[in-house]
């Protein structure tokens, strides 16, 4: 209440639903004890599967090409670390200088623990600006030495939206496996995973899908790969009617569940069960629809009355090229994304010099729009926020 939220691209709020779900997760342990991976309205055994399976029409997959698991980081090492497959002169990774960089991290230690060098076999295409990665460079860059490509489907400071389908299509033709990270995606832009052919995709569920801080993460397989061993198996992983045979010899289950490796974060993952239900109410092409008219006016707004005080937008003005979020610019963002929480607007900060504003369709009016913006052109043009450090905060 009194607050203008537009940092559900970093972290949603809590509903209704989902803190239902929480206590209705809590009674559950409370009642059944151990038997609640069997018993009760929501058994916990097949947890994964089930909000798996809620998430597939969101990201256009097959119930079974989902799994509720991890978090995008693990999850990004359970795939790699079965779809990179460097042999001979095929072993290096493409990704780009804009890629979230804990993905970066995680690609360049996978390629570290293949015994090769990542400063050499982590090709990265450069953006030609600071914020947009053009996909034309991408695609120049998928040599006959290229074993795995990794992309966001939407980069986390700009907002950009790759076009998935066309990457994946580019980098197949010449013998390459394609993964993405949706964690900015997930939620706000309709996807067809599975009709585009994507190898392997992971995501969070706190942004967007509104899960909570820390909630458990999500990730795809396409169905063509069931049947492979994943590289980080778990016993998690083992097909479900066998599980408790306790076998020394990993037989996984033949869908994207095979990726599961530890035991699944019960509390961690029950906000789910509430949040996706508003979610799947509203649609993803309605969300959507909304989503690019709320950024649209937002984007218009930012023209308008901030221009002419030294704020510039870093993101595509094509709706197909962006996502949910707008990267405000400005030499005093972090100052200014201070001086905004203070007035009761919450957005976020990423360096150098980007406010992010994410008016997200669930629950952001064209009113708190107008508002935010009001509000930023009236700390900057009577210089309010100039009392504030112009540094990131801890979080920013």
């Amino acid at each position: 209440p009194g607050t203008i939220y537009m940092d559900g691209n970093s972290l949603g709020p809590l509903s209704h639903d989902a803190e239902e779900a929480i206590l209705a997760a809590v009674q559950s342990w409370k009642t059944h004890g151990i038997d609640g991976w069997t018993q009760g309205e929501r058994p916990w055994f097949w947890l994964g599967e089930e909000l798996g399976a809620k998430q597939a029409d969101l990201v256009g997959a097959h119930p079974d090409e989902v799994v509720v698991t991890g978090s995008t980081t693990v999850n990004l090492h359970a795939l790699v670390s079965t779809f990179y497959r460097p042999e001979g002169n095929r072993r290096r990774i493409l990704a780009d200088d804009q890629n979230f960089p804990s993905d970066l991290y995680g690609l360049k230690s996978q390629i570290a623990l293949r015994g090769h060098d990542p400063a050499t076999d982590l090709v990265i295409v450069p953006s030609r600006d600071g914020r947009i990665v053009e996909e034309d460079d991408i695609i120049a860059s998928m040599s006959d030495d290229i074993a795995f490509a990794w992309f966001s489907a939407v980069n986390y400071r700009s907002g950009q939206l790759f076009d998935i389908e066309r990457l994946t299509r580019e980098a197949h033709a010449r013998g390459i496996l394609i993964g993405f990270d949706l964690a900015h995606s997930a939620g706000v832009v309709p996807h067809r995973l599975h009709d585009w052919g994507v190898d392997a995709a992971t995501w969070c569920t706190y942004k967007y899908l509104n899960g909570g801080p820390g909630a458990v993460g999500a990730l795809f397989v396409h169905q063509r790969h069931f049947g492979t061993t994943p590289a980080l198996a778990g016993w998690w992983g083992y097909a479900k009617d066998r599980q408790f045979d306790m076998s020394p010899d990993f037989s996984g289950a033949t869908s994207a569940g095979a990726w599961q490796i530890g035991t699944p974060s019960v509390l961690g993952a029950a906000a789910l069960h509430g949040s996706l239900a508003i979610t799947a109410e509203a649609g993803i092409d309605v969300i959507r629809e909304v989503s690019l008219d709320l950024t649209g006016y937002l984007i218009d707004l930012v023209d308008a009355r901030l221009a002419d005080l030294g704020f510039s937008v870093g993101t595509p003005r094509d709706p197909a090229r962006r996502g949910g979020h707008i990267a405000i610019e400005h030499p005093d963002g972090a100052r200014l994304a201070r001086a905004l929480k203070a007035r009761g607007v919450v957005p976020d900060f990423r360096p150098p010099t980007t406010v992010r504003f994410s008016p997200v369709a669930l629950y952001t009016s064209y009113a708190d729009v107008w508002d935010a913006i009001e509000i930023l052109q009236d700390l900057a043009s009577t210089g309010a926020h100039l009392v504030f450090e112009n540094e990131r905060g801890v979080v920013a």
